[in-house]
């Protein structure tokens, strides 16, 4: 079919009149999400629209990524572990889409930004209940981070559910005691509401693991496949750290952190430690 005039007919089929049936727009309430863009800066910044809509579609990511990470939670205690790989496949996938993102607010210099950021008054990432809520099931627990929740009920409560469920780690290993994987009775019974800290333990099983590959090939790859979820995390907070220093420097954060400095300890932290130390101790 050839094109004339450089403009494509109408198939007969499309359908015109949505005047009683659902349309792309009503399903995906588009009106009441592309009218949630509010900027307060007086005058109006140009540039406060790209900052509103970044992290906007930043949140609706994170709650596809709990969405999933929830999932995969209740499949591996229920021993389904080819479904959970599969929602940890998907939230890789998020989490490439999330670091990229990181590019288009990289193009905010510190004399546009500075021109709107005193209008934000104390709001902040750091503020990201769905942030603390991934944070949380992938084994960064941090009670402390609750009290800046204590003005949200909704976003209190959820992290308070969270710091005391056991996390995607928590249950993948319960997972390998169960499939009967020498894991100690210790980390079983560990205090979930606190992190997971480097525990030497469990190195030897991840070694049993590694270098028996053919013959625990299902739980090999799901290590393989939590060691890309971490580096994914990781590429991503060291993202948010340079563009967050190619923006405002080493200023203070506008929810009272430190800024670069406090998003630099970061780095430091860790969801799977084990699957890391693994590495030194495979072929000795």
């Amino acid at each position: 079919m050839s094109v004339e005039k450089n403009t494509r007919k109408l198939d007969e089929g499309i359908v015109r009149d949505f005047s009683s049936r659902m349309s792309y727009a009503s399903y995906l309430q588009l009106p009441t999400l592309l009218s949630a863009q509010h900027p307060v800066s007086r005058p109006e910044h140009h540039d406060e629209l790209l900052f509103i809509i970044q992290h906007q579609t930043t949140e609706l990511w994170l709650k596809l990524v709990l969405h999933e990470l929830r999932s995969t939670a209740a499949w591996l205690r229920a021993d389904d572990l080819g479904s959970a790989l599969k929602g940890i496949a998907r939230v890789k996938h998020i989490q490439k889409t999330l670091t990229e993102q990181w590019s288009v607010l990289a193009t905010l210099t510190p004399t546009e930004y500075s021109q709107f950021r005193g209008f934000l008054g104390h709001a902040s990432g750091f503020q990201s209940s769905q942030y603390r809520a991934v944070e949380f099931i992938l084994g960064n627990k941090n009670g402390k981070m609750l009290s800046v929740f204590e003005s949200d009920p909704d976003a209190y409560a959820m992290l308070e559910q969270l710091l005391n469920a056991p996390s995607i780690y928590d249950e993948f290993l319960a997972y390998l005691a169960r499939q009967g994987f020498d894991v100690p009775g210790s980390v079983l019974k560990r205090d979930v509401t606190q992190a997971h800290e480097f525990t030497p333990e469990l190195v030897p099983l991840f070694k049993h693991i590694y270098e028996n590959a053919a013959d625990n090939w299902a739980a090999y790859e799901a290590c393989e496949e939590l060691v890309d979820l971490e580096d994914n995390f990781q590429l991503w907070r060291f993202r948010h750290l340079r563009t967050v220093q190619r923006t405002i420097g080493m200023k203070s954060g506008t929810g009272g952190s430190s800024g670069a400095a406090f998003l630099q300890k970061a780095l430091e932290l860790t969801f799977f430690p084990e699957l890391f130390a693994v590495r030194t101790e495979i072929g000795q």
